[in-house]
């Protein structure tokens, strides 16, 4: 059997070449020693330097700074709600509203409040941030005036940038994020094949609202800001502390439910949040006071 053959001979040892002689200059002599003293006396003259070359605020933080928030808007109405929970009084909710800053939304909310618009209707999630009122359910969704709700709550971001949905705020919900994009589909009209979007899901109708207990950006892409409560924030805090149903939409069974199109997850959803006793508008309407006396 062969073996492969290795190269084992020996190298020819020739002599290294010769290296060339550098002549390096002398290192230079090491720096004096600081006494403790001295080197507390040149920290504290940089001290003043380094100040001086710290980083300022950011221009958005200033910006933030010097926007007008919520509490700083002028008031031109108000509104009560009584509220009931578990079929006891729990108090009276004052809201004041802000009628130049958001003049169709604050508009919208008043026609809302008399009558029978909110008087009987339900507060259906309770929220770690804030607490949501179902609206009026019969009332249509109106595209144009959707749009100029939408139009009122792009223009209040650009106002107040980082205080919106502040603890107290009252804002109505006129769109929806999670709501999927319209879907192209083919009909025919006239014996000819035309393209139409078809809404997936139920817009908001510009009748459900919001009342922040404490910061809530998450809010600032969905509602628009009508007003602030000015009385009754701790009627506020205890729908807050009603307990509702543990929201599960984290739960990979129920993502893969809702991904498939399951009814059941559907369902489920929409019962994520809702506390366990009912949380009702008892009655509701505007408060008749003077010019003088709400715009503080």
């Amino acid at each position: 059997m062969a073996h492969p053959v290795l190269n084992t001979s020996k190298p020819t040892l020739l002599p290294p070449p010769a290296t060339p002689q550098l002549h390096h200059p002398p290192p230079p002599p090491p720096p004096p020693k600081l006494g403790r003293r001295a080197a507390t006396a040149i920290a504290i003259a940089a001290a003043p330097a380094l100040l001086a070359v710290s980083p300022t605020p950011s221009a958005r933080a200033q910006e933030a700074a010097a926007t007008p928030c919520i509490a700083d808007l002028p008031v031109t109405a108000r509104a009560f709600l009584d509220v009931s929970i578990g079929g006891a009084p729990a108090g009276r909710i004052t809201i004041g509203l802000f009628g130049d800053t958001a003049p169709t939304g604050a508009a919208r909310f008043l026609s809302l409040a008399t009558g029978v618009g909110y008087r009987r209707k339900e507060f259906v999630k309770v929220v770690p941030g804030y607490v949501q009122h179902a609206g009026v359910v019969s009332y249509p969704a109106i595209p144009a005036l959707t749009a100029r709700l939408a139009a009122e709550m792009d223009a209040a971001a650009a106002r107040c940038v980082s205080t919106m949905n502040a603890a107290g705020a009252v804002s109505i919900v006129v769109r929806d994020p999670t709501l999927p994009p319209p879907k192209p589909k083919l009909v025919a009209r006239g014996g000819k094949l035309e393209i139409q979007e078809e809404q997936v899901g139920v817009p908001p109708n510009g009748t459900e609202f919001v009342i922040a207990t404490k910061d809530s950006p998450e809010l600032d892409a969905a509602a628009l800001v009508v007003g602030r409560v000015v009385s009754g924030m701790d009627v506020v805090e205890k729908i807050a502390a009603v307990p509702a149903v543990r929201d599960n939409a984290g739960s990979p069974y129920f993502q893969v439910a809702k991904l498939i199109g399951d009814k059941r997850a559907v369902v489920a959803e929409r019962g994520f949040n809702r506390p366990y006793a009912k949380i009702l508008v008892t009655n509701c309407g505007i408060l008749d006071e003077p010019e003088q006396q709400i715009s503080n």
